[in-house]
């Protein structure tokens, strides 16, 4: 098998919206019919406020999707890792880490000053993924862990 790991464009939509659906069927947690998503990753691929790198051999294996603000803090936005996946089967294999690898060259290219990223406390298995790649949830010169808060809207 050869993973291949690249920036998807917008005709990798259904592939990527395909990959976000199994993740929450993984996580039994409800989502938007798969046409929604994939018009979404399309617009979203296409535009300048997020970009998706996409591991696939014959079929997709593993995304990453990040998007992009403004911040005052740097002279280029902050990115933000809102997913990363990888098929159940395939993992353990350092596509995670290829998927990553790709996803912080780009943001480096594109001036990002920070990646954040929000992961459940229970999933300790990513809070290890992402404090082998120096990510904490401590900031630097601080001695308590940052929380993230949500509502919807």
């Amino acid at each position: 098998m050869t993973i291949r790991v690249t920036l998807a464009t917008p005709q990798h939509a259904a592939a990527v919206a395909g990959l976000l659906r199994d993740i929450n069927a993984e996580f039994s947690a409800p989502c938007p019919p798969l046409e929604v998503f994939e018009k979404r990753f399309a617009q979203l691929i296409a535009g300048d406020q997020a970009y998706v790198v996409l591991a696939q051999d014959t079929e997709p294996t593993g995304f990453a999707l990040i998007t992009l603000r403004p911040s005052p803090y740097y002279a280029g936005p902050i990115a933000t890792l809102d997913e990363l996946y990888v098929r159940p089967a395939l993992r353990g294999q350092g596509i995670g880490s290829r998927i990553m690898e790709l996803a912080e060259s780009h943001a480096r290219t594109l001036g990002v000053g920070e990646v954040q990223i929000n992961v459940d406390e229970v999933d300790e298995a990513a809070r290890r993924f992402y404090e082998r790649r120096g990510y904490s949830n401590i900031e630097a010169g601080q001695n308590y862990r940052m929380l993230c808060y949500v509502r919807p809207l």
